[in-house]
């Protein structure tokens, strides 16, 4: 399908907009009213835009008002995560046409089903796949396989439930939910902020101009490779720094630190810091040195980036616990920087999958008009 440069434009404001006027989409578009009756009937003609009803002005005339035709079509967002699976099918307008959820192994399942939801005949536009590894980006922005092989098995029999011919883009799950931090979470009106997740692992999302930093390789914010540690005799190891502050050590520690209580220690992250909010004196203290060391890593990207505000996100990283001696720390060792709490909670990842999966979508029927995410 082929459309005109004006039509291309028109598409790419009504699909951010969701509906708009012929007079709207001409203040938008930066076009004259004549060329934005042309492209949208000839965008109705391709059922790329449908009148939705009418809308009285000031003056009392009534215009027409468009969205989005059937064939515009449906993107799809999938986070495959460390332990569930989460799929989005949504509307080029971004409107949520359904949703599933499943464990990792079932993530196969979850596309099929979210597949089987979506409207009768929509075209499926584009696919963003949101994985836990380094996503190398060709010139052309496609993403290619995951670096390594965290996620490469999954990722795979994923695959393999996806409408062939559909363009896949792979995205790092990390700069995913930084982008939801950015347009509807707690960084919200700021261009430029550190997203630093800790959970099973660690990672960060880096924001700068609103725009996500992906570096030279696709690695930027790849924090578990920062060298670690730095002690005498002893040589930094590959993803040691992960290593320490993940979920792992920590369990591993609170297991130390229960030696002398006589108690079963807590076998979940989950129940550590239950317990330290109830004044558990040895979870309190584990949770403080985890804090700590969070703070210390949050140091770190304050010294690189100087990024001003540092959302903490993540199982274990958005626990409100965690704030005051992340804070405390990060202002020992460096300057002033705000460190608040992730707001989107666990469907962070999927939502910015979802605005990355619009914004293809919308370049796959425009033919490269980029649109906003």
């Amino acid at each position: 399908m082929q459309l005109s440069e004006s039509a291309r434009a028109v598409f790419a404001v009504l699909a951010a907009a969701g509906t708009a006027t012929r007079p709207q989409l001409a203040a938008a578009a930066g076009l004259s009213k004549p060329t934005v009756s042309t492209a949208v009937a000839e965008l109705e003609a391709a059922e790329l835009a449908a009148c939705s009803g009418t809308v009285s002005g000031a003056t009392g005339r009534s215009a027409a008002v468009y969205g989005l035709g059937p064939a515009a079509g449906a993107v799809l967002a999938v986070d495959l995560g460390p332990a569930v699976t989460r799929v989005r099918g949504c509307a080029l307008d971004g409107v949520l046409l359904a949703e599933g959820t499943g464990s990792r192994a079932e993530a196969a399942d979850v596309v099929r089903q979210v597949l089987k939801e979506l409207p009768t005949g929509a075209p499926l536009r584009a696919v963003v796949v949101a994985v836990g590894d380094v996503v190398t980006q060709d010139p052309e922005g496609t993403g290619a396989r995951p670096a390594t092989a965290k996620a490469g098995p999954v990722f795979d029999a994923m695959a393999v439930a996806l409408p062939p011919g559909v363009p896949v883009h792979l995205e790092n799950n990390v700069n995913c939910a930084a982008l939801a931090e950015l347009h509807e979470g707690a960084a919200r009106g700021r261009h430029s902020f550190g997203y630093l997740r800790i959970g099973v692992g660690i990672g960060l999302g880096i924001v700068i101009g609103g725009q996500v930093l992906r570096g030279a390789n696709g690695a930027a914010g790849e924090v578990a490779r920062l060298p670690y540690p730095w002690d005498e005799g002893r040589e930094p190891r590959r993803e040691a720094l992960e290593a320490h502050i993940g979920v792992r050590s920590l369990l591993h520690r609170a297991e130390e630190a229960w030696q002398d209580t006589g108690e079963p220690y807590p076998r979940t992250a989950e129940r550590l810091f239950a317990l330290a909010g109830e004044g558990h004196t040895a979870a309190r203290a584990v949770v403080a040195r985890h804090a700590a060391d969070v703070g210390r890593l949050a140091a770190a990207v304050a010294a690189v980036l100087d990024p001003g505000l540092i959302v903490l996100g993540g199982a274990t990283g958005t626990d409100p616990q965690l704030l005051p001696g992340v804070r405390a720390e990060l202002e020992r060792l460096s300057w002033p920087t705000e460190v608040v709490s992730s707001t989107v909670g666990e469907n962070g990842t999927v939502a910015g999958a979802s605005r990355l999966a619009v914004a293809r979508g919308i370049q796959t029927v425009t033919g490269g008009t980029r649109a906003k995410h």
